[in-house]
């Protein structure tokens, strides 16, 4: 059995590792030109597709039938080929979303949202919206009455849903919205997995608004839409497993601490450990200035060095399942949190300082490795996520970093 993504321009996308945990049946990416959107569904090798950006809506002149959901939504994010040859257009976002919202904890009964994006998933979204009884569902467009620019009549609104592109890989840093335009917001939903928080969600979590990513809607329609291509019923609890599964393989483990705290020998264990790739910050940074970071920072001062890195860690960040260990003064500049919070777990490093060797190190030869790390510690402490002592071996910390992971993403 063969099935598959289809869409114009897929780029990297979760959906062949999903399906692979769901079923067994081959499943690839289908990059398709609208000029060709036709021919190929009536003449493309496949039993089941799903669908995405842009052929949601457009699909659904060439579907022979649709199931009722897919009618009443409007739009069509999986296909089956039937026995006779004809297409059935059925949508599992909506099932997807639904699940989503009950994953987050966000009440919608009796609230207004705000659905961003007036596309194929935003029909699903506000078909959901609906059937779980908010008060008031307003839909946010480039055009019309309800737009961008004027946001603030919509001040009072109680959720936010994106389901517009903006923020997705690899356009991170951008934002739909700014949620400080609305001062009654109880929850932000984004439809967006990767990265796994978006710049709206990371503001969320800085004004202490519930939000969660779209990875639980990509995995819950995805069995769905799996139960229907094999006709296989699939436990619901696949669902959370796979979610689980999914999410720690993409999280990147990031290693942050005092210079010399042993981060690129315990990463490069924590790597073999896991079998993901390892990346050292002051290597990358190195490749890009054609030159050792302490020959750069004595000749073009400190100040220039720490925006090189943060450019490194920009991109760093936007990548997922790698272990990255960090330079010591990563920390010191507050923009390369959210350019490694987006996709990662930060783990500070905590080392004695009497055992953190210098040599190399010009920032710590420079000054008080006390005053240093004094100034520091409250940084570290700001960025970690978990803490943990490089007190035994490599392979033992490697190990303890490990158990520490596991337990706080359980």
């Amino acid at each position: 059995m063969k099935c598959g993504l289809l869409g114009e321009k897929l780029g990297h996308s979760y959906s062949p590792e999903l399906h692979a945990f769901f079923g067994d049946y081959d499943y690839e990416l289908f990059e398709v030109p609208q000029d060709q959107l036709g021919d190929f569904l009536r003449t493309g090798d496949f039993h089941g597709l799903n669908v995405t950006i842009p052929y949601k809506t457009a699909i659904i002149p060439v579907c022979d039938y649709l199931t009722e959901t897919a009618r009443t939504i409007g739009s069509v994010n999986t296909v089956v080929r039937q026995p006779d040859g004809s297409l059935l257009g059925h949508n599992t976002d909506a099932a997807g979303f639904e699940g989503m919202v009950w994953k987050s904890r966000i009440r919608i009964l009796g609230r207004k949202c705000l659905v961003l994006g007036s596309g194929g998933a935003s029909l699903a979204v506000q078909y959901v919206l609906k059937k779980l009884g908010a008060s008031e569902i307003v839909v946010i467009s480039r055009s019309g009455y309800d737009n961008y620019d004027n946001l603030e009549i919509h001040a009072d609104a109680s959720v936010i849903v994106n389901a517009t592109p903006v923020g997705m890989y690899p356009k991170t840093n951008e934002s739909p919205v700014d949620l400080r335009l609305f001062p009654q917001c109880e929850g932000v939903l984004d439809l967006i997995y990767n990265p796994a928080r978006t710049a709206l969600m990371q503001q969320a979590e800085k004004l202490n608004i519930p939000t969660l990513g779209g990875l639980y809607m990509l995995v819950e329609q995805a069995r769905c839409a799996s139960q229907l291509f094999t006709g296989r019923t699939i436990p619901a609890i696949r669902s959370k497993e796979a979610y689980s599964a999914l999410g720690s393989r993409k999280e990147n483990l990031i290693l942050i601490g005092m210079p010399g705290s042993g981060k690129s020998t315990v990463g490069r264990e924590l790597a073999d450990l896991l079998d993901r790739p390892f990346v050292d910050c002051d290597v990358e940074i190195e490749k890009a200035l054609g030159m050792t970071c302490a020959d750069f920072i004595l000749s073009s001062g400190e100040a220039a060095f720490r925006a090189k890195e943060t450019e490194v860690l920009a991109q760093l960040g936007k990548m997922s399942g790698l272990v990255i260990a960090t330079g010591g003064g990563a920390v010191t500049r507050w923009e390369n949190y959210a350019h490694l919070h987006q996709n990662g777990t930060m783990i500070f490093l905590e080392r004695e300082l009497s055992k953190m060797p210098k040599k190399g190190r010009p920032l710590s030869l420079r000054g008080n490795l006390q005053d240093m790390y004094t100034i520091r510690l409250p940084m570290y402490r700001r960025f970690a996520d978990i803490i943990v002592q490089n007190d035994g071996t490599v392979e033992e910390v490697a190990r303890k970093v490990e158990e520490a992971y596991e337990h706080f993403s359980d």
